[in-house]
């Protein structure tokens, strides 16, 4: 339990530090596990990025979203429009998307689970 404590602490300094929503956090932890993306684009712009994706997966996600292939081809689409826009390194962009889609289904879980 201690060491349970001392992790979340840890990840809220984090948090602080990114300036970062914990939601954010997890969509730029997706985003920076491409080394060429953190050289790239830098700190800052990951930040940016995962500020707007998460903006972009509440306003279009619902409750079923997950089973619908329509909304989840629409996310899809939009998700890769926006890392085009930022740039995002091509060569690593489709497991981005991969990776961002599976993070906004992880995130939708917490948040059911919640309530």
């Amino acid at each position: 339990m201690i060491k349970l404590a001392h992790v979340l602490h840890e990840e809220e300094v984090r948090e602080g530090d990114l300036g970062l929503s914990p939601e954010e956090v997890a969509f730029y932890d997706a985003l920076a596990q491409n080394g060429s993306a953190v050289e790239q684009l830098g700190d800052d712009q990951l930040k940016q990025i995962a500020s707007e994706l998460v903006d972009v997966i509440h306003k279009n996600t619902g409750v079923d979203w997950t089973s619908r292939k329509s909304v989840k081809a629409k996310l899809r689409l939009k998700i890769k429009k926006l890392l085009r826009y930022y740039e995002y390194p091509p060569d690593q962009q489709e497991a981005a998307v991969k990776l961002v889609l599976q993070q906004a289904r992880t995130t939708a879980e917490q948040f059911v689970a919640a309530y």
